[in-house]
């Protein structure tokens, strides 16, 4: 038997354990797990040291480097992230309908883990936390496949994470990590149908592509992010530039970070300058169409690709539109179905743009950079679904569920 079979048996035995621990056993392992990672954050810290020398020498992107890179404060938000999963209600046994047959028998349809999850995911070693209270908390065991970038961080962090469950006097095993980064281990991780119920891949386009492409498992995929940011003719500048700003700069290697922006004919004159001076002073590269370039000397030309790419990085592309009409049909064509917003005060247009575009999330004179588990009040994600079976948007608790029926009765026998 190969290692990634044993692993698979594990797995299922933890998941049946999993299921029959209640709420209060989950939450005590998911504090004891917060206080592990804080308390081993000297080792934490000092392998992610180890990931993140290793990728610059390798010339790794700075928007890549700033997902590997752990420090203090986002150890505590990880472990905040656990807690705040804790405090949530375990929505594993909830009843989401009942209804009585004129036979006599009552059909409810009861929420239950999903079971074993696969979880194979890139530069992000604070996936292996998340991913492990969400899983956790929903009754699901997990076996996790990080990037060979974080190998030494997430090989850490599991450690940390099965200390704690064992010191609850649960089977760690509810938690395993694919310790080789040989490609082909993936591979066959995979098609591990026998023992993992869904996959779900956190990435690049690449491996999320991959994974579709070549899993047997059922998959839910998580997108890439190519946000856009519409400013509409009726768009208050007040908002528009410290929104725009927010969703380019706070943090640029993440999926929910402004990639594009759309602007309506009537206020590009008066706009672009405004915003441009501001883009300048962080840094922002700017890219738009010849409206763009004759209004800011600085842009250079967008190509075709750019309206359509999600940079990672200090790029801005910049498209002008006659209508909001053109605008949401520009972005339908070139979005990634994950957050688009439009920056305006006429209502209409703002239900407009909430009908017509077609994405997971849809803002109205907010930042996309609010598209997180966390900031929806979910403790946490797993990851954001850009597709529309089972799960889209952010992923906490109730997506990592699926549904049996149950069927009570008292001797009924079907005529």
């Amino acid at each position: 038997m190969t290692e990634l079979n044993r692993m698979g048996r594990k797995a299922v035995e933890a998941k049946y354990e999993l299921q029959r621990l209640d709420a209060a056993g989950k939450n005590k392992v998911l504090l004891a797990a917060a206080e592990v990672l804080l308390s081993d954050a000297d080792a934490i810290l000092e392998a992610n040291a180890e990931d993140v020398k290793r990728g610059e020498e390798n010339g790794m992107h700075p928007g890549l480097l700033d997902r590997l890179r752990l420090t203090g404060e986002r150890l505590e938000s990880m472990a905040e992230g656990l807690r705040q999963i804790a405090a949530l209600e375990d929505p594993v046994g909830e009843i989401l309908e009942t209804r009585t047959q004129a036979n006599g028998l009552v059909i409810s349809k009861r929420r239950v883990p999903l079971g074993v999850i696969g979880i194979i995911y890139e530069s992000r070693p604070n996936v292996t936390a998340d991913a492990f209270g969400l899983c956790f908390k929903s009754g699901n065991a997990v076996i996790l496949k990080g990037g060979s970038d974080a190998i030494s961080s997430n090989m850490a962090i599991t450690a940390a994470l099965r200390k704690a469950i064992r010191s609850c006097g649960v089977g760690e095993d509810a938690v395993q990590l694919i310790e080789s980064t040989d490609r082909q281990v993936t591979s066959r991780f995979m098609k591990l149908k026998e023992y993992v119920d869904v996959l779900i891949p956190r990435g690049g386009a690449g491996l999320i592509r991959s994974v579709v492409e070549n899993s047997t498992i059922p998959v839910i995929e998580t997108g890439t992010g190519n946000c856009h940011i519409y400013i509409d003719e009726y768009a208050d500048f007040g908002k528009a530039i410290p929104i725009i700003i927010n969703a380019k700069t706070q943090r640029i290697g993440v999926c929910n970070a402004c990639e594009s922006l759309v602007i309506h004919e009537a206020v590009k004159d008066s706009f672009l300058p405004q915003l441009a001076e501001t883009l300048r002073k962080k840094n922002v590269e700017m890219r738009g169409d010849e409206k763009v370039c004759a209004i800011l000397p600085d842009a250079s030309a967008a190509a075709e690709e750019d309206y359509a790419k999600e940079y990672l990085d200090y790029i801005l592309s910049i498209k002008v539109v006659d209508s909001i009409g053109q605008a949401i049909a520009h972005i339908n064509q070139y979005n990634t179905k994950h957050s688009e917003a439009i920056i305006t005060e006429n209502k209409e247009n703002a239900e407009k743009f909430l009908n017509e575009v077609d994405a997971a999330c849809v803002y109205v004179n907010a930042s996309t950079r609010f598209t997180d588990g966390f900031e929806f009040g979910f403790g946490a994600e797993i990851g954001i679904s850009t597709q529309k079976l089972h799960a889209r948007g952010p992923m906490g608790l109730k997506e990592l569920t699926s549904y049996k029926y149950t069927i009570e009765g008292n001797g009924q026998i079907r005529p």
